[in-house]
């Protein structure tokens, strides 16, 4: 007797690509993102929430797979204005040869703190910790740096979390209230603290605030526009590869601050074309959405737990 297949979740917005060209993307982005390292079993022990749970604000905004790549593209790209954190990145990665393999970690860190079970997510903030211990140096205007800096440390997590959170209500849902966007930052101030940062902002202003103060510290130089460059001409193994790129690269930067783009001197014309890819992604992501659904992390970690995949983009 073969097993009934459940239908498939309900999820928002318009699905414009047919289905067989949605399974096919979803192996192509499994494929993508997929690493050589042993995954995270999100399978067992059954009833076992994680760091979070189901009833978090974490888990829904981080179910939606085209905000999430969105938001973590931006994120690098404001994190990289800080020459202190970008110079730890420049000395002891291969990012410059290798960002896709960058990407696939920092994806492979969110997942797991995010929806693997408790003891697999703190063994992914422990292996963090070990590789941190290691990354000091001299930066390129002779300060010190340390990925074990308090500070540092809270700039990289206020940054992904704002592009995170720019990208759900951009691509996913577009007014979220204001003490959804607290929780979510105080949720997420744990992952931070775990990992050594300190003063960690637990709300919108909080997160306003830090930024105005963190502005003085922040320079856009050659270093900056290679990172920059690296993220426009990185290779996608999967077809229309450039189209690709250049379409979640632009939605990326359309959700970085006011002042951010002021600093990297974005062009009208630069800006123009940002918007058009951030409009392209907005078509496209409720399609992308369906396809990364079902077997997704966030998919079996809502049938570790018994959760409703479903009720991730349902708010009461």
């Amino acid at each position: 007797m073969t097993e009934k297949r459940a239908a498939a979740p309900r999820l928002p917005g318009v699905m414009i690509v047919p289905r067989p060209l949605r399974r096919l993307l979803q192996r192509q982005v499994v494929a993508l993102l997929s690493r050589s390292a042993p995954a995270a079993d999100y399978d067992a022990p059954v009833g076992d929430a994680g760091l979070f749970g189901p009833d978090s604000v974490t888990w829904k905004i981080h179910a939606d797979f085209p905000s999430m790549m969105a938001g973590g593209l931006a994120a690098l790209m404001l994190q990289s204005l800080h020459p202190l954190a970008l110079a730890g990145v420049w000395d002891h990665s291969a990012f410059r040869t290798d960002i896709l393999g960058r990407l696939r970690n920092t994806t492979a860190f969110v997942s797991r703190t995010t929806y693997a079970p408790r003891a697999a997510a703190e063994a992914a903030i422990a292996r963090v910790l070990e590789i941190h211990h290691g990354v000091r140096g001299v930066a390129a205007d002779g300060r010190a740096y340390s990925a074990d800096d308090p500070h540092l440390l809270t700039w990289v997590h206020c940054a992904e979390c704002w592009c995170f959170l720019q990208a759900y209500q951009t691509y996913c849902r577009a007014g979220m209230p204001l003490a959804q966007q607290d929780r979510y930052l105080d949720e997420m101030a744990r992952i931070a603290e775990a990992l050594g940062a300190r003063q960690v902002p637990r709300s919108r202003a909080a997160l306003d605030a830090f930024f105005a103060a963190a502005r003085a510290e922040l320079v856009f130089d050659e270093r900056t526009r290679e990172v920059l460059r690296v993220l426009r001409t990185m290779r996608l193994p999967i077809p229309m590869a450039g189209l690709s790129r250049n379409v979640f690269i632009g939605a990326a930067a359309v959700l970085l601050p006011d002042w951010a783009l002021a600093l990297m001197g974005r062009t009208p014309l630069q800006r123009l074309r940002e918007r058009a890819a951030a409009r392209a992604l907005q078509l496209l992501a409720p399609s992308i959405r369906g396809a990364m659904a079902e077997g997704g992390l966030a998919w079996r970690a809502c049938r570790r737990t018994g959760a409703d995949y479903a009720g991730l983009f349902r708010w009461e």
